[in-house]
């Protein structure tokens, strides 16, 4: 192990990250995307830092496969989309470059600053990697990883915190969950899935900010949700969020239910579907996961004296008040309650044509590309050809060519 040094401005060095060998640590490059692998390369090829940081390591260190790997480097979002022909920079607080390729989006983030003026607003300015790794969220959440030497940098003795199974905030708790309250979400499903332990200050907080959850957009909640019934661990997820005060304000009509055994039970055997689905490899669909949430909840009784359109309409009403103010698409929504209605003996045909007619059509991907591992986006200059010339009759037309027909035809030739 390395220590890594910095001048504190008053001449001395104080130690700011440890830096763990190859030998010292699980991870290896044939555990990452090798679309990431070769972004990282080009960047750095163009003079950049660039790591592999987040969920990715994290999911690594705890014997899991990644679902997305995210990309921290030096340099910014305009000079990371000259590299790139299949970038995009979005954003307006913090501005950062999706790199598109068939079915994934690599997400590449410039370090950020860590200034101490959280309250005036002035938290997304560019920084260096030491001050980028005070802004993460949540120690677990803090290393960085290099491809190209295997070195592993931690800012936060963050690999302490894995040995101790704890989660620890690394921005100021007067702060961070003001600034973004899903960060209690993350918190608590990180809880969740890791199985380790929120630090004590961390959970009181959480409880003292539960109601800031209401400032959060509702597509944001929308969200996470879908990450919670898509993560194999809802039930617990779901039951901690109401233990802390946080259900009621992202699901008010749902939680009051919250506690019931057939919810309980509905959920487990969501969470068991989306385990075992990990090793099908064939995820299990959203409309899949709502009808987990919702079908415990629906109550009608009237299916013989109603007319199947009508025992639709008043399933999905139900269903909408359930989850507000959740807004997942209509389409998904339609789908849960058409298996609502099989499992009432009501099959509908029309019903089920709506909805997948509701639902997306697949589009080409045209900007981006099925992968770019091994091959370069810069253009080689193709070779200069020598045009033949075209033989001419005695009347100056060119043979093999057909003769234009209009003068719009004449100037296209």
């Amino acid at each position: 192990m390395f220590i890594r040094y910095k001048n504190d401005g008053k001449g001395r060095s104080v130690p700011v990250a440890k830096i763990y060998t190859q030998k010292e640590h699980p991870i290896t490059n044939s555990q990452i995307d090798k679309d990431a692998l070769w972004a990282i390369r080009k960047i750095q090829q163009a003079g950049g830092e660039a790591y592999i940081v987040g969920g990715a390591i994290r999911d690594i260190l705890l014997g899991r496969k990644p679902k997305d790997f995210d990309i921290a480097t030096s340099l910014s979002p305009r000079q990371v989309q000259r590299l790139f022909w299949n970038a995009r920079i979005i954003g307006r607080r913090f501005r950062i470059v999706h790199l598109f390729f068939s079915g994934k989006i690599i997400e590449v983030t410039t370090f950020r600053s860590d200034e101490e003026n959280f309250e005036d607003g002035r938290n997304n300015l560019y920084g260096t990697i030491e001050q980028d790794a005070k802004r993460r969220d949540f120690s677990i959440n803090s290393l960085y990883y290099n491809p190209s030497n295997g070195q592993l940098l931690d800012f936060n003795d963050a690999l302490g915190d894995f040995r101790k199974r704890v989660i620890r905030s690394l921005i100021p708790l007067s702060y961070t969950f003001s600034e973004d309250p899903v960060r209690m979400i993350r918190a608590l499903k990180y809880q969740a899935t890791t199985g380790f332990e929120l630090k004590r200050d961390v959970r009181k907080a959480i409880k003292k900010n539960a109601a800031c959850i209401e400032t959060c957009s509702t597509s944001r909640l929308t969200e996470e949700i879908a990450k919670i019934l898509s993560s194999g661990s809802s039930y617990e997820i779901l039951t901690n969020l109401r233990k802390y005060g946080l259900l009621q304000f992202i699901l008010p009509c749902w939680s009051m239910y919250a506690s019931l055994d057939a919810v309980r039970a509905a959920l487990e055997d969501l969470d068991k579907r989306v385990r075992d689905s990990r090793n099908d490899g064939e995820p299990v669909t959203k409309e899949r996961q709502l009808y987990a949430l919702i079908k415990p909840l629906v109550v009608y009784e009237n299916t013989a004296e109603a007319s199947a359109e009508e025992v639709f309409h008043e399933i999905f009403r139900q269903a909408k008040v359930l989850i507000s103010p959740m807004t997942p698409p209509n389409y998904e929504l339609e789908k849960a309650v058409d298996m609502i209605m099989q499992d009432l003996g009501i099959r509908r045909a029309r019903i089920k044509r709506s909805a997948e007619a509701r639902a997306p059509k697949k589009k080409p991907n045209t900007l981006g590309r099925k992968s770019a591992a091994n091959e370069e986006l810069s253009v080689v200059p193709s070779k200069k050809r020598k045009r033949k010339r075209k033989k001419s009759n005695k009347n100056g037309r060119v043979e093999g060519v057909a003769e234009p027909k209009t003068l719009a035809e004449e100037h296209d030739l």
